[in-house]
């Protein structure tokens, strides 16, 4: 296993210790599927039967400047910030998936950057590709036992650097999660 990728997960782990939804504790390769940790949320979320564009409100899509109705998706919520440029759009999307997933499971890619953070005290990542000219960011947030909601930054038309869409897909990802809270 690299050290970087030790690395993440450690972080993760560090983020997440005290609940009660199994993590990886790296240490060896075959370590990864067999020690678990507890990972930490202040609650469980669910996503189950959430509309995807019902996440943002009128207000918030205000603060992110988003500017056309939000649209449906295969997977979830589309909303653009097209009316000048440079353009944007943000995807929110909800996975049945435990945020390990993008650390050490099956939605693992090598290709990707994968950083922890934290979004109003739920364990989460950032996933990139880092590259000279930047595609995309998303904040991964683990809002329960087998859920994640995946919220993405992505330019429509240049002019964006990588930190600028991740934290563009963080501020999202924070409304987001503001909104998935106040639900009944």
């Amino acid at each position: 296993m690299s050290i970087a990728r030790s690395g993440v997960i450690v972080a993760v782990l560090a983020l997440a210790a005290c609940g009660s939804d199994p993590v990886v504790t790296p240490t060896t390769e075959s370590a990864l599927s067999s020690s678990p940790a507890p990972v930490s949320r202040p609650s469980e979320l669910s996503l189950t039967g959430v509309d995807a564009c019902s996440l943002l409100t009128d207000t918030q899509l205000d603060q992110l400047k988003v500017n056309s109705k939000p649209r449906k998706t295969a997977e979830g919520c589309s909303f653009d910030a097209d009316l000048t440029k440079p353009y944007y759009s943000y995807g929110v999307t909800p996975v049945a998936a435990d945020l390990e997933a993008w650390v050490s499971g099956d939605r693992r890619k090598s290709s990707m950057t994968v950083e922890p953070v934290q979004v109003d005290g739920f364990p989460a990542l950032r996933n990139y590709r880092a590259s000279a000219d930047p595609s995309d960011c998303e904040t991964l947030v683990g809002v329960a036992k087998g859920q994640t909601m995946v919220v993405q930054a992505f330019p429509v038309s240049g002019g964006f650097g990588q930190q600028q869409l991740c934290d563009m897909s963080q501020q999202a990802a924070e409304l987001a999660l503001r909104t998935l809270k106040a639900r009944p």
